[in-house]
């Protein structure tokens, strides 16, 4: 068994796939299912056919709880400086400023999508 992709609803599509594409994700289909809702699916560069990301768009809802339970997904990021100037020159800002959890690990924030849900950037070395 592997893990292939995670699934959340949204209530804009145009909005959350400029959010996602903000984040280096790219948009590889959609799928109508019947008149009840349209899956979005989203991939990184290099990852083939199979997508990272489903995104559910359900007719006539505007709005989800998102609960407690709900963490995060987390992306890398090679030049998190970079990467937060790119998205602010989109809109789109950190929670809090860069920081890492442990002396000597990674730097680390996190964004929210359209719809409130977190997302962890994570810079990476090389």
């Amino acid at each position: 068994m592997a893990l292939i992709h995670t699934c959340y609803r949204i209530t804009d599509i145009d909005r959350s796939v400029a959010f996602y594409e903000a984040l280096g994700f790219q948009e590889v289909g959609r799928l109508p299912i019947k008149d009840e809702a349209i899956n979005v699916f989203m991939n990184q560069p290099g990852d083939g056919d199979m997508p990272r990301l489903e995104l559910t768009y359900n007719f006539g809802v505007d709005s989800y709880e998102l609960g407690t339970a709900y963490g995060h997904i987390a992306i890398t990021a090679s030049d998190l400086d970079g990467t937060l100037a790119k998205l602010a020159d989109q809109g789109i800002e950190p929670e809090k400023p860069p920081y890492s959890v442990r002396e000597g690990g990674s730097r680390l924030c996190f964004v929210r999508d359209p719809d409130g849900y977190r997302i962890e950037l994570i810079e990476t070395s090389g």
